[in-house]
């Protein structure tokens, strides 16, 4: 059994980043859609939904930036450019959005591809006794579904 720098098994680490690899390039896109609707966003709520989605972005960045290094930890590399994300993404670019609501909405959907990715990822970390993605999955899982409820509440 040929096992990589942290004791995992090369074959299974093999598994969950290409997993993790399909989680970064939604990822991508989602933070890249929030910047966008940060930029864009107008009307009546625009302050606080201007704060909000800035609020998500940074989030987000934050954690392209931890899947990243945890494809790394397993011995890998992450895809670094939008060609590969967009071609490895569920989640498509939102392009010319201007209705708030509708902006709301596809954060909303971004965050259940997400939710997605991150559980079927979190199943195979627990498969192969990978407490490092399986610890990282479980904290994006609930952080996302409290957003996921703020934003329905929002919505309604």
């Amino acid at each position: 059994m040929k096992t990589n720098e942290i004791g995992l098994e090369i074959k299974e680490s093999k598994i969950l980043v290409d997993k993790l690899n399909e989680l970064l390039a939604n990822y991508q896109i989602y933070y890249q859609n929030l910047r966008n609707f940060h930029w864009n966003v107008t009307g009546p709520n625009f302050f606080e939904l201007h704060a909000k989605f800035e609020e998500l972005y940074n989030e987000a960045n934050a954690g392209v930036d931890e899947v990243a290094e945890r494809i790394l930890t397993l011995g890998a590399r992450p895809l670094s450019s939008y060609e590969e994300y967009i071609e490895n993404a569920k989640i498509k670019e939102a392009r010319v959005i201007t209705d708030p609501t509708n902006m709301v909405e596809i954060v909303k959907e971004n965050l259940n591809t997400l939710l997605i990715l991150e559980r079927e990822t979190l199943e195979a970390a627990s498969g192969f006794d990978d407490e490092g993605t399986s610890s990282l999955m479980s904290d994006y899982i609930t952080a996302k579904e409290k957003v996921v409820w703020m934003l329905s509440a929002y919505l309604r």
